[in-house]
């Protein structure tokens, strides 16, 4: 019976380090009102993206801000290739409008280089 926990126990583990891990991932989910908002820390060394499907057409105002200088894009892939709407190196804060022009999933992706974690605060709204 014991053997059985421990087995049980290392699974659990298991599984709850995957799920953390796939925490770096989250899928936007629009309001009714068209916005989505973030806030979430970011380990030193880590990254965390928001992404989402758009089409054609779609214009996304987004806004950042971080506490402590971070690595920022928008981008999407094409097979094995990136492409990237937007970039910003060691940036603190950062807006703009995304207009979308391929149907793509895209994220938005903060990497934190720094020693400590960051605070990053997140809004996207879809513009008419």
């Amino acid at each position: 019976m014991r053997r059985v926990q421990i087995i049980l126990s290392g699974v659990l583990l298991a599984a709850a380090q995957q799920a953390l891990a796939d925490s770096h991932i989250v899928e936007i989910a629009w309001s009714r009102d068209g916005t989505f908002t973030h806030g979430t820390s970011v380990e030193p060394g880590k990254f965390v993206e928001l992404c989402g499907k758009l089409a054609p057409g779609d214009a996304i105002r987004w806004q950042f801000a971080a506490s402590a200088p971070v690595d920022f894009n928008i981008h999407y892939h094409v097979g094995k290739e990136a492409e990237f709407p937007a970039k910003q190196a060691q940036a603190r804060s950062g807006q703009d409008i995304l207009r979308v022009a391929v149907r793509e999933d895209y994220c938005w992706m903060w990497s934190n280089k720094s020693s400590g974690r960051a605070r990053i605060d997140v809004q996207l709204q879809r513009q008419n």
